[in-house]
């Protein structure tokens, strides 16, 4: 069953560890420059190590009261603060039943995007972390998920970075990266990464990169005309995208991507490049989806 209208709401997955915000806190200001609803979502579907109480004995339903209790208490800490951050949006939280990656997937329907944080545990740990949300989330959601670093990335510079490699699903990205820009009053700088030894053969030539600055200039072509205060940068660099991309947003306030591609990006986000730039990324990935998502399958457990 498909979660009640949003109202293009910003949704935010609620981090059992209270000191953990970052998410919260990008999705509370998103939501007031979007001036849409802000919706908190806590799943207890997941038993954390923060629910275990000595005294509740190892029966069903004393252990199911318990999660209920503590997701209850964190959802509405995680308000309490999304109110004092930003007043003047509208908030409201939910308690849901499920696996997170699969709440947020279903309530990704008819949002204007979903969030949530992202900590740099280690390969090994993050499979059985909440922080395994995040690729099967950004697989599958049908709105731009955005994942925040934590702690929190603080940067000098005024830009958004948008990886393009000439696709319709890097021009999606593109759209929504000038859209970021925008609305943070920041400038863009589009990125088309040539890989040694990809689709168009040697690098030694000029007709090469000449070939790509082609493609890389007709995806951002018109949308200047639409978002005449960004300011945008383009350029072709030369390397491994994971790397390339990886640098690029650590002067960044953003790294958007697409969910599908070819080129430089194939398999971006669920091969070793898109794993790669979720792991190395030092500021928030805003992934967007293709335009055409295809129809979930199965029961909807992620």
């Amino acid at each position: 069953m498909s979660p009640p209208e949003e109202h293009r709401a910003v949704v935010v997955g609620v981090d059992p560890d209270p000191s953990h915000r970052m998410a919260v806190a990008w999705a509370a200001d998103e939501a007031a420059r979007r001036r849409v609803p802000l919706r908190l979502v806590h799943a207890e579907g997941v038993p954390t190590g923060g629910y275990r109480k000595r005294e509740v004995r190892p029966s069903w339903e004393e252990w199911n009261q318990a999660l209920h209790e503590a997701g209850e208490q964190v959802l509405r800490e995680a308000v309490d603060f999304a109110e004092e951050r930003q007043p003047g949006v509208e908030i409201s939280g939910l308690l849901a039943e499920g696996t997170p990656a699969w709440v947020l997937r279903e309530h990704s329907h008819g949002a204007t995007a979903v969030v949530l944080g992202f900590r740099h545990l280690g390969r090994v740990k993050e499979v059985f972390s909440p922080a395994s949300v995040a690729l099967p989330l950004m697989a599958h959601a049908r709105c731009p998920v955005v994942v925040v670093p934590e702690p929190e990335h603080i940067t000098r510079h005024s830009h958004f970075v948008v990886g393009v490699d000439g696709s319709a699903h890097s021009a999606a990205a593109v759209d929504a990266a000038f859209q970021e820009a925008a609305l943070h009053g920041a400038a863009l700088r589009a990125v088309y990464v040539l890989q040694p030894g990809g689709p168009y053969g040697p690098l030694d030539t000029r007709a090469t990169v000449q070939e790509c600055r082609r493609l890389l200039a007709e995806t951002v072509a018109g949308r200047g005309a639409a978002y005449p205060e960004v300011e945008l940068r383009q350029e072709v660099v030369v390397g491994h995208p994971v790397e390339e991309l990886a640098e690029a947003s650590a002067r960044a306030l953003g790294l958007v991507v697409g969910t599908r591609g070819h080129g430089g990006f194939t398999g971006m986000l669920l091969g070793s490049v898109s794993q790669g730039v979720l792991h190395h990324a030092h500021c928030p990935v805003i992934a967007v989806p293709s335009p055409h998502p295809p129809a979930a399958r199965g029961s909807g457990r992620a």
